[in-house]
C-alpha cells in the first residue's frame, strides 16, 4: 500500500525546486503517494516567526547564496542564483497546482516546468501568459490557468495554509510523513532513511 507524503511548498521556493527531482526519485523508490499542498509563504512566515528574505540579516542573505551554490553542485543542476524575475508573486501558479489536486490530476510535470521556468529560464511566473505557455509545454493545456484563478482553488490554497500550520510547517519545502515534518530539501536523505527503515515517526513529545 502506498504511503502518503504531504509536500508543503511554493513555486517561489528555490529549495523546493532543488529537491524536486530527488523527491521524484524517492517516490519511485518507495511507491509514495505524493500530495502537493502549495502554501503562501507570505502568510506562513508571520504565523511561524519566519522572515522573508529581504528582511533577513545581510549575513544570512550572503550565506544563502553560498548554500545555493553548494546544492547546485551537489544535485548536479544548472540554475541562476539570482533569477531575473525572482521574487515573483507565486499565487496563481500555486493555485494551478491546487486546481489540479482538486481535479485528481497529477501536477508533477507542471511543477517541474514551472520550477525550470523560474530558476533556469528566468521567466516571470507572475505573468499569466508565461503560465499558460508552461502549461501547454508540459502537456496540460492553458485552460488550467482559468481553473487556478477560480474560487475553489483559492479556498484550497487557504485550506493548505491552515493544514500546514496545524502540521507544524514553517517553511518550504516541508515533507510530512505520518505527522513527522522534514523541513528543507537537505532533509530528503533523512526522509529516505525513515522510509527505508519503516520506523515510527519521531516527535517533539518523546
Amino acid at each position: 500500500m502506498s504511503r502518503a507524503l504531504h509536500v508543503y511548498f511554493s513555486l517561489q521556493s528555490p529549495w523546493a525546486y532543488i529537491g524536486h527531482a530527488t523527491l521524484q526519485g524517492l517516490a519511485a523508490k518507495h511507491g509514495l503517494d505524493i500530495r502537493y499542498r502549495p502554501v503562501a509563504l507570505s502568510q506562513v512566515f508571520p504565523e511561524s516567526g519566519g522572515l522573508p528574505l529581504a528582511k533577513r540579516h545581510p549575513l544570512r542573505q550572503r550565506y544563502r547564496i553560498v548554500e545555493l551554490q553548494r546544492w547546485r553542485e551537489k544535485r548536479g543542476m544548472d540554475f541562476h542564483l539570482r533569477p531575473q524575475f525572482w521574487p515573483f508573486d507565486p499565487a496563481t501558479g500555486d493555485r494551478i497546482v491546487c486546481a489540479m489536486t482538486l481535479a485528481g490530476v497529477d501536477s508533477q510535470k507542471f511543477i517541474a516546468a514551472a520550477f525550470a521556468g523560474a530558476f533556469e529560464r528566468q521567466l516571470d511566473l507572475a505573468d499569466r501568459h508565461v503560465l499558460a505557455r508552461l502549461l501547454d509545454e508540459a502537456g496540460y493545456g492553458s485552460e488550467w490557468l482559468e481553473r487556478g484563478e477560480g474560487g475553489e482553488s483559492e479556498l484550497c490554497y487557504q485550506r493548505n495554509l491552515a493544514l500546514a500550520l496545524e502540521a507544524g510547517v514553517f517553511g518550504s519545502p516541508s515533507y510530512v510523513l505520518d505527522g513527522e515534518v522534514f523541513w528543507g530539501q537537505d532533509r530528503l536523505e533523512l526522509l529516505d532513511d525513515a522510509l527505508t527503515s519503516g520506523r515510527k515517526p519521531f516527535s517533539a513529545d518523546a
